[in-house]
């Protein structure tokens, strides 16, 4: 384990008990510079990982609620005419924090959703012709509730390839479970987390990460893997280039955390579920749901080089 990340987990650990691996891959999407989006039903503790995270890496933090009504100025700001200097002036929004909380954005309507992809693939925003840098380091949670709920509006696909990673937290186990009937209020503990990194030391950390050898030979396995999704008839479409790009960073990110300085065969498996299940779509009419378990079916189909 990475010994300058191994605190970090720790504390998100102490806060979302029994899930220290989807805490390990929320952390791995940040080191790899991506977003993440967490689909899972109310309750379970999306929110509470978000600011846990940001608190604990001694992050700025923004949650946008998202609602029908919601308009892309509530999440990247607007400019308002100050009448004793006869100008406008610029009031930032949200987005201009180092983690930002896009909470349930499937309740939001489509143009309100677009407003975050020039944030989160260019990591800027233009308003009123002029472009605008945001913060670094800069990472999107997206919150988004199953699409049989009333009221949300399923992210399109363009969107949902923005984001490196999905995940799901689930229920908890009955001892963690118990734990957190027994213990104190979230939100208190929470409260009192030391940040264990800051922002510069993060951002270096992040630097690191893309120097991760990925051998030929591991090239090749990753290539395997995209050919397999293009030519299987249990796929719609199969994963791009962009696709492959991402499950590479991801697995560097990976290896990372277990303090190594090459990526392994068990690094791309690691990760691949939550890297490919919202990028694949099944030819069988099945829901986005059902693809997690095919992406793990594809490493069972596809042997390692």
């Amino acid at each position: 384990m990475n010994p300058e990340l191994k605190p970090v987990l720790e504390a998100i650990g102490r806060i979302i008990l029994g899930k220290d691996h989807q805490v390990r891959l929320t952390v791995a999407c940040l080191l790899a510079r991506g977003h993440l989006l967490i689909e899972d039903l109310p309750g379970v503790g999306k929110t509470t990982l978000s600011h846990a995270l940001a608190r604990a890496l001694g992050l700025d933090f923004q949650r946008v609620q998202f609602t029908s009504d919601l308009l892309p100025a509530d999440i990247l700001g607007v400019s308002i005419f100050d009448r004793e200097q006869s100008t406008f002036r610029f009031h930032p929004g949200p987005v201009f924090s180092q983690v930002v909380l896009a909470d349930e954005v499937n309740r939001a309507t489509p143009k309100a959703q677009s407003a975050l992809l020039e944030a989160m693939e260019e990591h800027q925003v233009t308003i009123d012709g002029e472009t605008r840098r945001l913060p670094e380091p800069f990472f999107v949670i997206a919150t988004q509730n199953p699409s049989h709920q009333i009221g949300t509006f399923p992210l399109p696909e363009s969107q949902l390839d923005r984001f490196l990673m999905r995940i799901r937290l689930g229920y908890p186990d009955a001892a963690a479970e118990r734990a957190l009937l027994a213990g104190s209020e979230r939100r208190d503990l929470i409260e009192h987390l030391a940040p264990a990194l800051d922002a510069a030391r993060l951002a270096g950390l992040q630097q690191q990460v893309r120097k991760i050898h990925a051998a030929p030979a591991l090239l090749d396995y990753v290539q395997a893997l995209l050919a397999h999704t293009r030519r299987s008839p249990d796929f719609a479409t199969g994963l791009s280039p962009r696709a492959g790009l991402s499950l590479l960073n991801a697995a560097r990110a990976w290896a990372f955390l277990d303090g190594r300085t090459a990526v392994l065969p068990e690094d791309i498996q690691a990760v691949l579920p939550s890297v490919a299940g919202h990028r694949l779509h099944n030819a069988h009419g099945l829901s986005r749901f059902d693809t997690d378990d095919a992406a793990r079916a594809l490493l069972a189909d596809v042997a390692i080089p």
